[in-house]
Protein backbone atom coordinates (compact mmCIF):
# COMPACT_ATOMS: atom_id res chain seq x y z
CA UNK A 1 0.00 0.00 0.00
CA UNK A 2 1.42 3.38 -0.98
CA UNK A 3 0.48 6.94 -0.05
CA UNK A 4 1.99 10.37 -0.66
CA UNK A 5 4.27 10.00 2.37
CA UNK A 6 5.60 6.52 1.62
CA UNK A 7 9.35 6.25 2.28
CA UNK A 8 10.74 3.06 0.73
CA UNK A 9 11.94 0.60 1.59
CA UNK A 10 8.89 -0.48 3.54
CA UNK A 11 8.42 -3.42 5.92
CA UNK A 12 8.68 -6.31 6.14
CA UNK A 13 12.43 -5.80 5.85
CA UNK A 14 15.01 -8.10 4.31
CA UNK A 15 18.76 -7.92 4.94
CA UNK A 16 19.09 -5.80 1.80
CA UNK A 17 16.21 -3.42 2.52
CA UNK A 18 17.08 -3.01 6.20
CA UNK A 19 20.68 -2.16 5.25
CA UNK A 20 19.38 0.32 2.68
CA UNK A 21 17.05 1.92 5.27
CA UNK A 22 19.97 2.36 7.68
CA UNK A 23 22.17 4.02 5.04
CA UNK A 24 19.34 6.33 4.00
CA UNK A 25 18.94 7.36 7.65
CA UNK A 26 22.69 7.96 7.99
CA UNK A 27 22.72 10.08 4.83
CA UNK A 28 19.75 12.10 6.04
CA UNK A 29 21.26 12.84 9.45
CA UNK A 30 24.61 13.73 7.87
CA UNK A 31 22.78 16.35 5.77
CA UNK A 32 21.86 18.13 9.02
CA UNK A 33 18.65 19.30 7.33
CA UNK A 34 16.10 18.92 10.12
CA UNK A 35 13.06 19.56 7.91
CA UNK A 36 14.17 16.94 5.37
CA UNK A 37 15.12 14.42 8.06
CA UNK A 38 11.76 14.83 9.81
CA UNK A 39 9.90 13.59 6.71
CA UNK A 40 11.02 10.00 7.33
CA UNK A 41 9.17 9.99 10.66
CA UNK A 42 5.41 9.65 11.00
CA UNK A 43 3.57 12.84 11.95
CA UNK A 44 3.03 11.36 15.44
CA UNK A 45 6.43 9.65 15.78
CA UNK A 46 7.55 9.06 19.37
CA UNK A 47 11.21 9.26 20.41
CA UNK A 48 13.32 8.57 23.43
CA UNK A 49 16.73 10.16 23.00
CA UNK A 50 18.80 10.15 26.18
CA UNK A 51 16.52 12.04 28.60
CA UNK A 52 14.44 13.80 25.94
CA UNK A 53 11.16 12.60 24.48
CA UNK A 54 10.23 14.47 21.28
CA UNK A 55 6.79 13.60 19.93
CA UNK A 56 5.70 14.46 16.39
CA UNK A 57 7.51 16.08 13.50
CA UNK A 58 7.38 19.64 14.84
CA UNK A 59 9.16 18.63 18.06
CA UNK A 60 11.59 16.43 16.10
CA UNK A 61 12.58 19.37 13.86
CA UNK A 62 13.13 21.61 16.90
CA UNK A 63 15.13 18.88 18.65
CA UNK A 64 17.35 18.25 15.59
CA UNK A 65 17.99 21.97 15.05
CA UNK A 66 19.02 22.34 18.70
CA UNK A 67 21.26 19.26 18.45
CA UNK A 68 23.10 20.41 15.33
CA UNK A 69 23.49 23.96 16.67
CA UNK A 70 25.47 22.44 19.56
CA UNK A 71 27.23 19.53 17.79
CA UNK A 72 29.54 21.20 15.24
CA UNK A 73 31.17 19.33 12.33
CA UNK A 74 28.80 16.40 12.94
CA UNK A 75 29.68 13.21 11.05
CA UNK A 76 27.78 9.97 11.63
CA UNK A 77 28.12 6.30 10.71
CA UNK A 78 25.22 3.88 11.29
CA UNK A 79 25.34 0.10 10.97
CA UNK A 80 22.57 -2.49 10.88
CA UNK A 81 22.58 -4.64 13.99
CA UNK A 82 19.37 -6.69 13.60
CA UNK A 83 15.99 -6.58 11.90
CA UNK A 84 12.67 -8.38 11.76
CA UNK A 85 9.29 -7.51 10.30
CA UNK A 86 8.75 -3.79 10.86
CA UNK A 87 11.68 -3.25 13.25
CA UNK A 88 15.37 -2.43 12.82
CA UNK A 89 18.12 -2.21 15.45
CA UNK A 90 21.10 -0.01 14.65
CA UNK A 91 24.43 0.77 16.25
CA UNK A 92 26.12 4.05 15.47
CA UNK A 93 28.99 6.37 16.26
CA UNK A 94 29.38 10.02 15.40
CA UNK A 95 32.05 12.65 15.91
CA UNK A 96 31.47 16.30 16.71
CA UNK A 97 32.95 19.22 18.59
CA UNK A 98 31.33 21.56 21.07
CA UNK A 99 31.53 25.35 21.29
CA UNK A 100 34.77 25.15 23.29
CA UNK A 101 36.47 23.07 20.56
CA UNK A 102 36.43 19.78 22.48
CA UNK A 103 35.91 16.78 20.21
CA UNK A 104 33.66 13.85 21.10
CA UNK A 105 32.83 10.47 19.69
CA UNK A 106 29.31 9.49 20.65
CA UNK A 107 28.37 5.81 20.57
CA UNK A 108 24.93 4.34 20.72
CA UNK A 109 22.16 2.00 19.74
CA UNK A 110 18.78 2.75 18.26
CA UNK A 111 15.65 0.66 18.02
CA UNK A 112 13.29 1.66 15.22
CA UNK A 113 9.70 0.66 14.43
CA UNK A 114 8.04 1.51 11.10
CA UNK A 115 4.50 1.71 9.78
CA UNK A 116 3.38 0.13 6.50
CA UNK A 117 4.47 3.26 4.60
CA UNK A 118 8.10 2.99 5.75
CA UNK A 119 7.77 5.95 8.14
CA UNK A 120 9.40 5.54 11.54
CA UNK A 121 6.79 5.62 14.30
CA UNK A 122 9.08 4.84 17.25
CA UNK A 123 12.77 5.62 17.86
CA UNK A 124 14.56 4.66 21.08
CA UNK A 125 18.19 5.85 21.31
CA UNK A 126 20.81 5.17 23.98
CA UNK A 127 23.99 7.24 23.61
CA UNK A 128 27.30 7.74 25.42
CA UNK A 129 29.76 10.56 24.73
CA UNK A 130 33.53 10.08 24.89
CA UNK A 131 35.84 13.12 24.72
CA UNK A 132 38.59 12.49 22.15
CA UNK A 133 41.73 14.30 21.07
CA UNK A 134 41.55 15.94 17.64
CA UNK A 135 44.27 13.54 16.42
CA UNK A 136 42.07 10.56 17.42
CA UNK A 137 39.28 11.55 15.06
CA UNK A 138 38.41 8.93 12.45
CA UNK A 139 35.79 10.74 10.36
CA UNK A 140 37.47 13.22 8.02
CA UNK A 141 35.21 13.34 4.97
CA UNK A 142 33.77 16.70 3.89
CA UNK A 143 30.56 17.55 5.72
CA UNK A 144 27.58 15.74 4.24
CA UNK A 145 27.17 12.18 2.98
CA UNK A 146 29.83 9.66 4.00
CA UNK A 147 31.75 8.55 0.89
CA UNK A 148 31.02 4.99 -0.21
CA UNK A 149 34.69 4.06 0.16
CA UNK A 150 34.93 5.29 3.78
CA UNK A 151 35.07 2.36 6.24
CA UNK A 152 32.02 1.55 8.31
CA UNK A 153 31.98 0.94 12.06
CA UNK A 154 33.03 -2.71 11.86
CA UNK A 155 35.90 -1.91 9.49
CA UNK A 156 37.07 0.84 11.87
CA UNK A 157 36.94 -1.55 14.81
CA UNK A 158 34.34 0.55 16.66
Amino acid sequence: MMNAETRPPVPPFTQETATQKVRLAEDGWNSRDAEKVSLVYSVDSRWRNRIEFPHGREEIVAWLNKKWAHEHEYRLIKELWAFGGDRIAVRFAYEWRDDSGTWFRSYGNENWEFNEFGLMVVRHASINDLPIKPEDRLYHWPLGRRPDDHPGLSELGL
